[in-house]
């Protein structure tokens, strides 16, 4: 069942069906109970005072029991209200009874009330003993006309409320649509929305919808910020692109034109530099790609082979800046990290950045230590460092400070703060004593 007007039509229907049954139910019982309490009393006061008239002599028996039934039915209501009554000895002889009362005996020798098969009707009858004079008087009502009384009262509740029933469904149904027509509206607003239009929904909500608009206000503000770091992502890769691409193209054309071998080598040895600075922005770019994109859980492995692979791999780029990687791994640590890839392409960034901030001749320090449950790796440097104005921002994208070098791309922190982050951990950037960087990741760690 897709529909909610449907299925809250049917709800209310139930719910109303429920309620109506059991109004019916107790108004049959409830009636039922009363007419039986209000005959019962009519059929004690007749024999009362049957019995009271024969006693004080005011009248005969038969006119007696004639007065006790009462007037003749009425044949247009289909059921009649006339008693039956019936005089007896105490031995048991008939002395007298009411025109149209059955041929059988009304009741035993009991007194008071009682429910008796009368020549195969039952009966309701209330019998009092005259004492005085040896007489017993019987009072009785059909059952059958009681239940055809009770079965038309309650017809008379239940019909009206029958033909009500069609005119309370439409009523329910037309109420239903009214009450959604605030989500049909919204409905409309976001269908008629521009695919680039992603500012928050202005329309006066109810307070059932307040959270739903709420909900869509926010994934329309987490849609555009992510279109607006798209775009940047954009521009910004390409205006460093541009930068290596544009001096690849003036140094081919230069060591094309060149007459000696001196230019010439020296625009090849230039082609070369762009040709690696243009190799490492595309590396991060696809690293920053992964970083911030779903976790792809990769195989587990220990953080301090991990460690020992990057250094290796970095060890011909620092000698070529005369810089010496130190490490201090413990070679047997059996701390294992979820995701390898992703741990790799932290620590190559940071390692990258600290070789290419180290001046020649200096040490870059790395480390790999557990605490309290987390994995500790601490990647430290001797170069300028990063200027406190901006140290705030020294995570973002693409940034750069006033004192970075010109090889710099402003993604290396960036990787590796997303990386971190990913990995459950996070990274913290403060100033070595005595000059320098200290990048720390700190990483829960997954197994030992």
């Amino acid at each position: 069942m897709n529909s909610i007007r449907l299925r809250l039509f049917l709800i209310l229907m139930l719910a109303t069906g429920f309620v109506w049954l059991s109004g019916v139910v107790w108004t049959q019982y409830s009636t039922r109970a009363e007419l039986r309490r209000v005959l019962d009393a009519r059929l004690a006061e007749a024999a009362q005072m049957v019995s009271s008239l024969i006693s004080d002599r005011r009248i005969d028996i038969s006119e007696a029991t004639d007065l006790a039934a009462g007037p003749q039915p009425n044949t247009v209501s289909g059921y009649s209200h006339r008693l039956s009554c019936q005089i007896w000895s105490l031995d048991g002889t008939l002395v007298g009874r009411s025109g149209g009362a059955p041929q059988g005996r009304l009741a035993g020798n009991v007194t008071g009330f009682a429910n008796t098969m009368v020549d195969g009707a039952e009966w309701r009858v209330h019998t009092v003993v005259n004492a005085d004079l040896g007489l017993r008087v019987m009072v009785g009502d059909s059952l059958a006309v009681r239940n055809r009384l009770v079965s038309d009262v309650t017809k008379g509740l239940i019909l009206p409320a029958l033909l009500i029933l069609p005119a309370l469904a439409a009523l329910i149904w037309l109420s239903v649509g009214r009450g959604l027509a605030p989500l049909n509206r919204m409905a409309g607003a976001l269908a008629a929305r521009d695919a680039s239009d992603l500012s928050p929904l202005e329309t006066p909500l109810r307070d059932e919808l307040r959270p739903f608009g709420a909900a869509l206000n926010g994934l329309f503000a987490r849609v555009a910020s992510a279109r607006a770091r798209e775009r940047d992502f954009t521009a910004f890769a390409a205006h460093e692109l541009k930068t290596p691409l544009a001096g690849l193209k003036t140094q081919a054309q230069i060591a094309a034109m060149a007459e000696d071998d001196d230019t010439r080598r020296h625009a090849l040895a230039q082609i070369q530099t762009s040709v690696t600075r243009t190799d490492r922005l595309a590396r991060q770019l696809l690293d920053l790609t992964r970083a911030e994109t779903v976790r792809d859980d990769g195989a587990s492995v220990s953080a301090a082979t991990v460690l020992h692979e990057i250094a290796d791999d970095l060890a011909r780029m620092a000698e070529t800046k005369s810089v010496e990687i130190r490490p201090e791994i413990p070679d047997r640590d059996g701390t294992v990290i979820g995701d390898a890839a992703l741990l790799s392409v932290a620590l190559r960034n940071l390692l990258e950045n600290a070789i290419q901030a180290a001046p020649e001749g200096s040490v870059v320090d790395l480390s790999l230590h557990r605490d309290s449950g987390n994995l500790r790796i601490a990647v430290k440097d001797r170069g300028p460092g990063i200027a406190q104005t901006d140290r705030a921002r020294a995570t973002e994208r693409f940034y750069r400070g006033a004192d970075a070098g010109a090889q710099g791309s402003g993604l290396g922190l960036a990787i590796a703060a997303a990386a971190a982050g990913r990995l459950g951990g996070t990274l913290t950037l403060t100033p070595r004593d005595g000059g320098g960087e200290c990048a720390i990741l700190v990483l829960p760690v997954t197994g030992t």
